[in-house]
């Protein structure tokens, strides 16, 4: 398989992104990466790859040839479940992922994920290799775009990768963001402590988020992001560290009994069409739990 480093994947090592994009490999990891790249199966941009410190930059075209021996992961099915299809065509598909919802099939989550509801819709189309442009985590909601073809898969990453896909985002933090325009440029690291966890460090990888306070209450206030990198977690901790958590995240702030997740919503996706050109703007409304959240904050 090839794909285009994107900017979430900018300076992060080598066997981290090989590990993050190769997930048709049962079991995949950074040691089983490592190994790949010891044993000559990862290119970088053409030219095999020697250490698997290297640091990948936006834009490198990466090719991994697993081994023959590699498990790989029983084949996504589809399955007949309810989406919300935002815009559709012959290159792409937008759906408002409901929060709770896994995007991509895992051995610990291997059926009712977005892509087994895709490949249900889609059946029948000729499309079998669909491929994620943007990705969200379970309990993060909204806009997200699913590529029908390789190539459109490849020009969106590479649309993304040069900053031309604008990714908006909006939260409910607890706290008052200040100055009530502001940009967060904390580098990001995984915890040493606990990998399911990112954290703010000067020996991180450069992260930035643009934000505004769109409306303030006691409590807290509603905010939209924008995502200027991409990187695992950023939106959470840059705002957790900063001294404004998301409410009712229980991994960098705390649970709420107001919502049962962290309160953020992919709001707005702008692009160009990758046949056409033509600009897009793809939107999801604010979902129920968060509209009933910022109701609890105003009484």
């Amino acid at each position: 398989m090839t794909f285009v480093a994107g900017r979430g994947d900018s300076r992060l090592r080598l066997d981290q992104v090989v590990a993050l994009h190769v997930t048709h490999v049962s079991r995949m990891s950074r040691t089983v990466a490592q190994r790949w790249i010891e044993d000559g199966c990862v290119a970088v941009d053409g030219v095999p790859a020697r250490r698997s410190s290297h640091r990948v930059r936006t834009g490198a075209a990466i090719t991994v040839t697993p081994p023959a021996s590699a498990p790989l992961r029983q084949a996504p099915q589809p399955e007949p479940l309810d989406l919300d299809v935002l815009y559709e065509d012959a290159d792409l598909i937008a759906v408002n992922k409901p929060a709770g919802m896994v995007v991509h099939p895992s051995y610990r989550n291997a059926t009712g994920t977005l892509l087994n509801g895709l490949l249900w819709r889609l059946r029948g189309s000729g499309t079998n290799r669909l491929g994620l442009v943007s990705r969200l985590d379970k309990d993060t909601s909204g806009v997200l775009i699913v590529a029908r073809s390789p190539g459109t898969h490849a020009h969106l990453q590479r649309e993304a990768a040069a900053g031309r896909v604008k990714k908006e985002y909006v939260a409910i933090t607890s706290g008052i963001p200040h100055p009530s325009v502001g940009v967060i440029t904390l580098p990001l690291t995984r915890d040493p402590a606990d990998r399911r966890r990112v954290v703010a460090a000067p020996t991180g990888v450069p992260s930035e988020t643009r934000y505004r306070v769109m409306t303030r209450h006691d409590a807290g206030a509603l905010v939209e992001c924008e995502l200027v990198t991409g990187r695992t977690h950023q939106i959470r901790v840059h705002l957790s560290a900063s001294g404004w958590p998301i409410v009712g995240d229980p991994l960098y702030g705390a649970a709420h009994p107001a919502i049962s997740r962290q309160a953020l919503h992919a709001a707005r996706l702008s692009f160009r069409h990758p046949r056409t050109g033509v600009p897009l703007v793809l939107e999801a409304p604010l979902p129920r739990d968060m509209a009933h959240l910022l109701g609890t904050m105003a009484t």
